[in-house]
C-alpha cells in the first residue's frame, strides 16, 4: 500500500479504515515472518543440532564416558597403597553363561608364624574379573581320502560338504561376523577389510561384498517368513525412513526408502513376540504400504503421512494416530517463539502420557477402563481448548499449524480411548528406525537397490533378535549353519528369532 504522507485524507472514518488495513497487513506480515523464522530454525537444528526435543542419548553417553574417565584417573592418582579388604559392590554380577577360569592364590606356608601350629581353612574370598580373548582367524582343513578297488577300479570318496558361498573360503561363523559388523555394529566393509589386514589376511571389500550378497540369498526366505508372520498380526506400527542409494547413471546418490513395520504387544501383555520387518522401496509412493499390507487387517499405528490414508478406506484397517508427532509440533513452536499456548498444549498432552505410564503393562480391559475414566476428560477438554485457541491466533502462524495438524487427525489420535491395546504413539517403530539412521551415517549409502534390499533383510533379522534378547551373532551363525546343512524348508518357523531362543540352551 502506497501512502502520500504529505497529503493524508482529513476524513476521520477514512483514516480509521486506513489504520485498520495497515494493522491487518502488519499482523499478516508478522505471522509470515514468524513462520519463516520457525522453518529456518528447524532446518538449522536438523543440520547442526539435535533433531528431537530430547538430547540425543548417544551424544550424552559420549560426554558421560569422558567424565567417567576423568574421575577414574583422579581416583587412580589419589589412591593410597593399602591392604585389600573385602567391601560390598553394587556392580551387577557377571553372567552365569560365560566360561570361568579358576585361579587359586594360596599362602606359601600353612604354619602359624606366631606359635608354629598348623593352619586350617575357615573360608575363602572369591572375586571375579571380566577378561577378553581377542578374536583370531583360523583355517579349517577338510581332507577327504580317496579309496579305489583294484578289481573294478572304482573310486570312492566322501562327498564334499556344501558351502554357503560357492567356491568361497568363509565359514558360517566368519560370514555371521561380517554381517553383524556391518548391519548391527555399523562397520562398513572397507573398514572390516582393514581390520582383517591387521590380522595378515587380504580380504578386499569386493570379496566381502560378495559374501554379504551370498549370505543374504540364504536368509531371504527367512525374511519372507518373518514378514508373513508379522503381517498376520492385528496390531502393527508403521513408518519409513530414507536410505541413500548410489545412482551410477547420474554420478550421485538417489533417495530410497526403508519401510518399517513393528509388532510390540508387551505394553498390554499380548501373546505375540516383538518383531520388526524392513522392506526396501525406491520411493515413498502410497502404493508401497498399500502393497505391503495387502493382507493385513487390524489396527495400524501411523504418523501423519497422507499415504496411509489410502489404507483407511478399507473397512478392515483402522488407523491409530501418534500423539508424539502432535506434541512435536507444539514443542517446535515453544522453542522458536516461547508461545504460552504451545506450553499449555504440551502440558495437556503430558497429562495423557502420565496416565499411560501408570497403566503400562496392564491388561487391555484395565487400560481401557482407566482411559475412559481419566484420559477421556482430558481429551475432551483439549479439543475444546484447541478450537478456542485456533479462533484467536493468526491463521498462518506456526501455532495455528500445530493446532490444525492435531485437529485434522483427531479421530486417529483418539483411537486409544476405544481399544486398550492401542498405544498413544508410534515410538516402537521409531526405535526400530534408529539403527538404520546409525547405519546411514556409517555406510554413507547403499550401492544399489539390491544393496537396499539386503539392508532390509539383515536389519529385519538383527533387530528382531535384539527385541527378543537374542545375541545376533550366535543366531546368524547357527541359522546359516543349519541352512547349509539342509534345514527343511517346511520348518522355517523354528529359525525365527523367538523360536530359536526357546530351543537354544544358552541364554543369549
Amino acid at each position: 500500500m502506497q501512502l502520500d504522507l504529505n497529503n493524508l485524507p482529513t476524513d476521520t472514518e477514512l483514516l480509521h479504515r486506513l489504520v485498520r488495513d495497515i494493522a491487518a497487513k502488519i499482523g499478516n506480515r508478522d505471522s509470515e515472518i514468524e513462520r519463516l523464522k520457525s522453518i529456518i530454525k528447524k532446518l538449522q537444528r536438523a543440520q547442526f543440532g539435535r533433531r528431537s526435543e530430547r538430547l540425543d542419548p548417544d551424544q550424552l553417553a559420549l560426554g558421560l564416558e569422558d567424565l567417567d574417565g576423568d574421575l577414574a584417573r583422579e581416583e587412580g592418582r589419589s589412591r593410597v597403597e593399602k591392604q585389600h579388604t573385602e567391601r560390598s559392590s553394587h556392580r551387577k554380577p557377571l553372567p552365569d553363561h560365560l566360561p570361568r577360569e579358576d585361579v587359586r592364590l594360596d599362602i606359601d606356608n600353612a604354619t602359624c608364624v606366631c606359635c608354629g601350629g598348623a593352619l586350617h581353612i575357615i573360608g575363602e574370598s572369591v572375586s571375579e574379573m571380566l577378561d577378553w580373548i581377542p578374536a583370531q582367524l583360523r583355517v579349517i582343513r577338510t581332507s577327504r581320502p580317496k579309496y579305489a578297488c583294484r578289481t573294478c577300479e572304482t573310486v570312492v570318496q566322501a562327498p564334499a560338504p556344501d558351502r554357503l558361498i560357492a567356491g568361497g573360503v568363509a565359514t558360517p561363523a566368519l560370514l555371521a561376523q561380517v554381517l553383524v559388523s556391518k548391519y548391527c555394529d555399523h562397520t562398513p566393509l572397507y573398514r572390516q577389510s582393514q581390520i582383517f589386514a591387521r590380522h595378515g589376511i587380504d580380504l578386499p571389500r569386493s570379496t566381502l561384498a560378495g559374501w554379504v550378497g551370498g549370505a543374504c540369498w540364504w536368509l531371504e526366505v527367512l525374511h519372507e517368513r518373518l514378514a508373513s508372520n508379522v503381517f498376520a498380526s492385528d496390531h502393527l506400527f508403521a513408518d519409513d525412513t530414507t536410505v541413500p542409494v548410489l545412482d551410477p547413471g547420474r554420478g550421485r546418490t538417489k533417495t530410497g526408502r526403508l519401510w518399517v513395520y513393528a509388532r510390540e504387544q508387551r505394553p498390554w501383555g499380548g501373546p505375540e513376540p516383538p518383531a520388526a520387518v524392513y522392506l526396501f522401496a525406491p520411493d515413498r509412493k502410497a502404493e508401497r504400504p498399500a502393497s505391503h499390507l495387502e493382507h493385513f487387517s487390524g489396527v495400524l499405528h501411523v504418523d501423519g503421512y497422507p499415504g496411509f490414508e489410502k489404507l483407511a478406506a478399507r473397512k478392515d484397517v483402522i488407523l491409530a494416530g501418534c500423539w508424539a508427532h502432535a506434541r512435536r509440533y507444539f514443542y517446535d513452536v515453544l522453542i522458536n517463539t516461547g508461545s504460552p499456548i504451545a506450553q499449555d498444549g504440551l502440558r495437556r498432552i503430558g497429562e495423557l502420557y502420565a496416565i499411560e505410564k501408570e497403566i503400562r503393562g496392564q491388561s487391555p480391559p484395565f487400560r481401557l477402563a482407566a482411559r475412559r475414566q481419566r484420559s477421556k476428560r482430558i481429551v475432551d477438554d483439549l479439543r475444546i481448548w484447541l478450537d478456542r485457541q485456533f479462533a484467536l491466533v493468526p491463521e498462518r502462524s506456526t501455532i495455528a499449524d500445530a493446532i490444525r495438524y492435531t485437529v485434522a487427525r483427531w479421530p486417529a489420535l483418539t483411537r486409544f480411548l476405544d481399544d486398550g491395546r492401542v498405544e498413544l504413539d508410534t515410538n516402537p517403530v521409531e526405535r526400530a528406525i534408529r539403527p538404520v539412521v546409525l547405519g546411514r551415517k556409517n555406510h554413507l549409502f547403499a550401492g544399489s537397490d539390491g544393496g537396499g534390499h539386503r539392508w532390509a533383510v539383515l536389519c529385519s533379522l538383527i533387530e528382531t533378535c535384539k527385541l527378543n534378547d537374542v545375541e545376533p551373532y550366535a543366531y546368524l551363525h547357527d541359522v546359516l549353519s543349519r541352512m547349509v546343512d539342509g534345514h527343511p524348508i517346511n520348518r522355517l518357523d523354528e529359525l525365527l528369532p523367538w523360536a530359536w531362543k526357546a530351543r537354544d540352551s544358552v541364554k543369549s
